[in-house]
């Protein structure tokens, strides 16, 4: 499975990607503009199964369009729905520690989002 992160994204999927060895992929989208959108579809049709893990809430975010584009792009190839994983769609991400580590993914949260599209 091919799994695409950026920002604090790849940290956690690198994290969580232990959980699973040799079952996951990580591509760390290190340029989202320009963005190599023949890499990926490639790498999605390969492979069958996409999660995309981003900081953003996913609401109306890159990580949704994205998403879409690849929907769209590697439909044929797809063995379960592009998966996405990102902030709890809130206004403001909280000072609070606590409660930014409610609002944002982590690695456990990952793991799970990860199990699920395996599992698929």
């Amino acid at each position: 499975m091919r799994s695409y992160y950026w920002g604090m994204g790849v940290y956690w999927s690198l994290s969580a990607a232990k959980n699973f060895p040799g079952q996951v992929e990580i591509l760390d989208l290190r340029s989202l503009q320009p963005l190599d959108e023949e890499a990926i579809m490639n790498i999605v049709k390969r492979h069958g199964k996409c999660l995309i893990v981003t900081e953003e809430p996913i609401l109306n975010s890159f990580a949704e369009s994205l998403a879409g584009r690849i929907s769209n792009e590697c439909f044929r190839y797809l063995d379960a729905p592009v998966s996405t994983i990102g902030a709890k769609n809130i206004p403001a991400i909280p000072l609070n520690m606590a409660l930014e580590a409610e609002v944002l993914p982590n690695a456990e949260k990952v793991s799970i989002k990860l199990s699920a599209l395996l599992n698929y």
